[in-house]
């Protein structure tokens, strides 16, 4: 045999003889669309999919970086309301105020004060807010009963009197207020949002 004889692999198969499996099966025409619509649809499927995570994993990403921004400062923020507590605890240790006191101690009381207003101040504008809640009925997220007292003149879970403000940092609970909660008055009046 030559190079240019055929080999048994180049012959056509003999009449009777399946074709080899590797060889392509002709499909019909409606048969190969519907196969391509299918996998048309799962293409998409698979696209909308992708589009979906995406979509979360940017908004996800959006999430965190507001909240890095917003709350990055916390540990910082809790420090600076300490010294903010403190200015107020030596403004509040300061003798009452009287008519015949010397004129240095009310122009102590006068600075101290104007340097609480101004501190406090530049803590609002840096998202750090204080909240006095006397008066207020107790809620755990922002307060930590210190004690609870008898009263007959107040609701039960009222706040009689706060040891320390409650902060937050952009809404976000930064200290719970310290508190005294009054015990065994009357009940409570329900909200509004309560009887629904």
């Amino acid at each position: 045999m030559t190079e240019h004889d055929a080999t048994n692999d180049d012959l056509p198969p003999a009449a009777g003889e399946a074709p080899a499996a590797d060889a392509p099966v002709e499909l019909s025409p409606e048969a190969r669309i519907e196969q391509l619509e299918t996998a048309l649809q799962d293409m998409k499927d698979k696209w909308l999919r992708a589009e979906a995570d995406m979509a979360n994993l940017r908004a996800r990403t959006r999430r965190e970086i507001d909240d890095a921004r917003n709350y990055a400062i916390q540990k910082f923020a809790r420090d600076v309301v300490e010294a903010a507590e403190n200015i107020k605890r030596g403004i509040d240790s300061l003798p009452k105020r009287e008519a015949d006191e010397p004129e240095i101690v009310t122009k102590l009381r006068e600075g101290f004060q104007g340097i609480e207003r101004s501190f406090v101040a530049l803590l609002e504008r840096n998202g750090i807010d204080r909240q006095d809640p006397t008066g207020a009925l107790f809620d755990a997220n922002f307060h930590q009963a210190m004690a609870e007292q008898e009263s007959t003149d107040h609701p039960a879970g009222t706040i009689l009197h706060a040891w320390s403000q409650t902060w937050t940092l952009n809404g976000r609970l930064l200290r719970p207020g310290m508190v005294v909660v009054a015990k065994g008055g009357p009940a409570p009046a329900l909200r509004i949002d309560e009887t629904a």
